[in-house]
């Protein structure tokens, strides 16, 4: 299987709150779309990394995307080390994405920002021609099969385009993403991780009450979506400069 869209994240949840309504709008066009998960959640205050497994799976199907795994980093050690970048090298080795989404490279979690670090330095590595990737690796439960496809002899590999998801740091944007036709289906996918979002005593002082989630989502999609004229969008960072090919079709009204 190949990809035309890979999301990379720390947790499972973390890409349906940063570039969901991306993901499915891009699946709807007819593109395939992955998302990859380094850890499988088992530090998380709420539920179980079982919980998780399941939730990211119902996530993933009202997302449409083609593909999603998780590896065995961690949770709450996501560590920018040579063994684990060689397990990213092998997934976009594999999958072959043209687009990376990665979390933006600053954060409150030390897992989001270096998932972001991580990601952007396997890629630059998966297109070393020289460099060996191994067929063998430790696969986490539920993930071997992705690791029985192999990698050795694999060609080398590198997304044409990285982009930053920036919705949870306070940064202008580069573009935005309009995902009215989507956000319906975006925060669904999110209210799929029941074990995370209903309420509960543990991690009462650290979530919002579930009745709040819904206007909180709703306001930061609305917020950025008024950036670029439409109702609901998500933000992205790129950190190379643009290329416009016919300033007379450049999207945005200025006055």
């Amino acid at each position: 299987m190949t990809l035309d869209l890979l999301a990379l994240a720390a947790h499972r949840d973390d890409v349906e709150q940063t570039c969901g309504g991306t993901l499915l709008k891009m699946a709807e066009r007819g593109y395939r779309t992955g998302i990859l998960d380094l850890t499988r959640g088992e530090m998380g205050t709420r539920g179980t990394a079982e919980d998780r497994m399941r939730e990211a799976a119902d996530a993933a199907r009202i997302l449409k995307v083609s593909w999603r795994e998780a590896l065995d980093i961690p949770d709450g050690r996501v560590e920018n080390t040579w063994e684990n970048r060689l397990k990213v090298v092998r997934v976009i080795r594999q999958l072959r994405p043209r687009v990376l989404i990665l979390p933006y490279w600053e954060g409150r979690h030390p897992d989001h920002y270096t998932a972001s670090i991580l990601g952007y330095e396997a890629s630059f590595l998966a297109g070393l021609a020289k460099l060996p990737v191994s067929d063998h690796s430790p696969a986490a439960s539920g993930i071997k099969s992705f690791y029985d496809y192999g990698s050795a002899g694999v060609a080398p590999h590198r997304p044409f385009k990285i982009i930053y998801a920036s919705l949870y740091r306070d940064v202008r944007p580069s573009f935005v993403v309009d995902i009215t036709e989507q956000f319906e289906a975006r925060f669904a996918s999110l209210m799929a991780y029941k074990s995370q979002f209903t309420d509960q005593e543990a991690g009462s002082d650290l979530f919002p009450a579930q009745a709040e989630i819904r206007a909180r989502i709703e306001a930061m999609a609305r917020f950025y979506g008024m950036l670029g004229g439409v109702t609901y969008a998500e933000p992205f960072v790129q950190k190379e400069v643009g290329l416009i090919d016919d300033v007379m079709a450049i999207p945005v009204k200025s006055v």
